[in-house]
């Protein structure tokens, strides 16, 4: 997660896990929160050109030449690079108590993780959170705005946009610059969040409507995160996490007013000797 260059790609990357945990049905009629549709589905057909034509071969290749515990390593140390942006938007949105919590696992895992490799803060069972930008706009009352497909960075909305620049300037290895380290960081971040998502493939290729369904999954998950899943019941009921259309219970039909109601059954009467 996040060497500055790296941080946007890794959070579109780490975005496919959740959007598998919920589908959204589609009818081909536009989605409310959708304006740009045909541009969007243009680059997400432009985005799906790339990962299937460089990025998951390399993926492959990537995890089958890597020991576990190596892939291992990498994932911690580019998450644990991640807690500084994710400490400063849990002060801005109040979370005192969440952003301790993560300023002690940034603090163990960069000290006797050595440098975030390993993680003996999971083993002093410190919770894991994620925040960023985004998720401290919309706690604000920012909206969301439009739907976006960003080319090569994924599902976002217009809300999102400023937390893919903002958020980089927080990472503690934005500053650093050594040769070619940052590009092989880039490189390195990107191939292995992909080779975790490899098992995920083929549940996403059973979709009907892959765009579709990316997109309200994305929706309902951005929404679960700014409401740390505690979702107003009236945006619950609103349309706009579903496409139209979807499949819904029919109305109940209502009682003919002169329609008398059922009496109740009684009870028998006690018999008499």
């Amino acid at each position: 997660m996040k060497f500055p260059i790296a941080s946007a790609p890794r959070t579109a990357a780490l975005g496919w896990v959740v959007l598998l945990l919920a589908g959204c049905a589609t009818t081909g009629e536009r989605h409310p929160s959708d304006p740009l549709e045909p541009f969007n589905r243009g680059v997400f057909k432009f985005n799906d050109g790339v990962d299937k034509g460089l990025l998951r071969p390399t993926a492959k290749i990537y995890e089958r030449i890597t020991p576990r515990w190596f892939r291992t390593g990498v994932g911690n140390f580019f998450t644990n690079l991640g807690y500084p942006v994710t400490i400063l938007n849990q002060v801005l949105q109040g979370k005192i108590v969440a952003a301790g919590q993560d300023t002690l696992r940034f603090a163990l895992n960069t000290t006797l993780g050595v440098g975030g490799i390993f993680d003996p803060a999971s083993d002093a069972n410190l919770p894991i959170h994620d925040e960023d930008l985004g998720q401290t706009l919309g706690k604000w009352g920012v909206p969301p705005g439009p739907f976006l497909m960003l080319p090569l960075l994924g599902p976002a909305s217009l809300r999102d946009v400023p937390s893919r620049v903002a958020d980089r300037f927080l990472e503690p290895l934005y500053w650093y610059d050594l040769g070619n380290a940052r590009w092989f960081s880039l490189a390195l971040d990107l191939v292995d969040t992909r080779a975790r998502l490899l098992p995920l493939d083929a549940t996403l290729s059973r979709a009907y409507d892959r765009y579709a369904f990316i997109r309200g999954a994305f929706l309902q998950r951005r929404l679960y995160q700014v409401f740390d899943g505690n979702i107003p019941a009236e945006l619950l009921e609103q349309d706009d996490l579903e496409d139209p259309g979807a499949d819904l219970p029919p109305d109940e039909p209502e009682a003919a007013p002169d329609e008398p109601a059922p009496e109740s059954p009684q009870p028998p009467p006690d018999e008499v000797d």
